[in-house]
């Protein structure tokens, strides 16, 4: 099996890991509402989705 001949640095590592983040969900407008929502999702505050209501509130 293959074993690293020197450690690898922290700032060697940490260079590596620059590109590897957590992106932002897509949010959008809810169409009834205005408040923000996941995009293809039900709106949590008023409950509809394409602008039929699907969840009674």
């Amino acid at each position: 099996m293959a074993v690293p001949f020197r450690k690898v640095s922290k700032t060697r590592r940490d260079k590596r890991r620059t590109h590897f983040k957590l992106s932002v969900p897509g949010m959008v407008k809810c169409d009834n509402c205005g408040e923000l929502k996941l995009a293809h999702r039900v709106c949590p505050t008023c409950g509809t989705y394409k602008k039929r209501e699907i969840i009674k509130q």
